[in-house]
């Protein structure tokens, strides 16, 4: 399915040129919705933006990077009076700038599209089509954005970045809570049409590999971010959080749950509960003192553990919201899959006049008469995730080579997240429980 629309995109890309050779690229095209080609092509270009982002912070390129024009005689002084220099800090800048000019584009196109209701809105041209001029955009936003001075851009850009950052992760939340629904769903439901114990036993598998490093992060976190005689509030929040995991497990399995949530069960508690851990792990991260063992095994300008861990659990994010649709073999009861539907971060249906109809339209309106997901809602999650990605490419801090990682407002942000993750994801089995009159399938 993924490799159809990884076609389907590219060729709707390649058919921008008009030449005989995208032609025939888009003739061999399998047919695909409108809808699902317009996001893969948002989305590819939010990846290819990350990528560029990522190529800044490369150490070859440092003495290169410079010679760009915001760092020509400039220094700056970030909250605390710590003076930086610009030169030490030119990747971790360059990041935020790249990133400034690709929320900027995604804030523009939610405003555009807001309240368009289906593709026969003259707004829908520049949802789904333009590619050439979108990316010409934000290239030239990415090149403008390297001549604004540095001052205070970074001290200030963080703020928004920190703000971004943390409602992506409830977003990302959203969509775990979606996957671990749906793949439970799934499953189940091919262990009881085929009643083979192939698929009970990889729901028991898989269940029991999620805790299992679940258990052996939270041991790590007592072993690497602790101390016997000290760090307290490390202990507090990973004794916390231990404790949440249980109780939202326990609440997955009640008989009065159950009653309301027969596909509720631990896999996806265990899935969650890893998502809390990993959390957990990257609050801990940013906590000041000698309770953080990150600082002094991390190089601050490169890229960690955790923050490659937090790209790839993006990237999947980004590429699950994109590709993911609703079917009628496939629609989930759960608060959080229905929940997503409505906010756009999945589609509602599977499009009505979905059929291609035309065997020679290779990418077929399937929003003629309403739009399968909400657009601005979407380009505001993506905005979000261009926050997100800069914030874990620069470790969640302002940018500069001198400073740690500690950054308080960062942990507090990340532990905060945990709670709301777990409390989310309760309120999930509960809620058709609580309010029995209230339609949640």
């Amino acid at each position: 399915m993924g490799a159809v629309l990884g076609l389907c995109s590219a060729a709707q890309l390649a058919c921008c040129c008009g030449s005989a050779a995208c032609s025939l690229c888009c003739s061999a095209c399998p047919s695909c919705a409108n809808s699902t080609s317009t996001r893969l092509m948002y989305t590819l270009m939010l990846l290819l933006m990350t990528v560029v982002a990522c190529i800044t912070l490369a150490p070859g390129l440092h003495d290169v990077m410079k010679k760009v024009p915001f760092c020509e005689n400039s220094t700056g002084i970030i909250p605390g009076n710590i003076k930086f220099d610009c030169d030490q800090a030119v990747g971790y800048l360059a990041v935020y700038r790249i990133c400034f000019a690709t929320c900027l584009f995604f804030i523009l196109m939610m405003l555009l599209t807001m309240g368009v209701k289906s593709s026969k809105d003259p707004r829908a041209g520049i949802q789904n089509g333009f590619w050439g001029i979108k990316y010409l955009i934000v290239i030239a936003g990415i090149i403008g954005a390297f001549f604004i001075p540095e001052g205070q851009f970074a001290s200030t850009w963080m703020v928004f970045g920190m703000i971004g950052g943390f409602c992506f992760i409830i977003i990302q939340l959203i969509l775990i809570i979606d996957f671990a629904h749906s793949w439970a769903e799934r499953w189940v439901s091919n262990y009881e049409e085929s009643q083979s114990k192939g698929w009970y036993a990889a729901l028991v598998l898989g269940m029991l590999v999620c805790y299992a490093l679940t258990i052996t992060g939270i041991t790590l976190l007592f072993v690497f971010y602790t101390k016997p005689d000290g760090c307290d509030l490390s202990k507090f929040f990973i004794s916390i959080n231990l404790i949440l995991m249980v109780i939202a497990s326990v609440v997955s399995i009640l008989p009065s749950v159950q009653e309301h949530q027969p596909g509720s069960g631990l896999l996806q508690s265990s899935v969650v509960s890893l998502y809390v851990m990993y959390l957990t792990w990257s609050a801990l991260s940013n906590s000041a003192g000698e309770c953080n063992a990150s600082i002094s095994a991390t190089n601050e300008t490169s890229f960690d553990k955790e923050s490659v861990i937090g790209l790839i659990i993006w990237v999947c994010s980004v590429l699950y919201s994109c590709i993911r649709t609703a079917s009628s073999s496939s629609k989930i009861t759960m608060s959080g899959h229905i929940l997503a539907k409505k906010e756009g971060l999945i589609d509602n249906e599977e499009g009505d006049g979905g059929e291609a109809g035309d065997s020679e339209e290779k990418v077929y309106d399937n929003e003629a008469e309403d739009t399968a997901y909400s657009w601005s809602f979407f380009h505001f999650v993506f905005a979000m995730a261009t926050l997100y990605v800069m914030m874990t490419l620069t470790n969640w801090y302002n940018p500069s080579s001198q400073l740690s990682k500690q950054n308080v407002a960062s942990m507090w942000i990340k532990i905060t997240s945990s709670w709301l993750c777990v409390g989310l994801y309760i309120w999930t089995l509960v809620a058709p429980a609580l309010l029995p009159d209230r339609e949640f399938n």
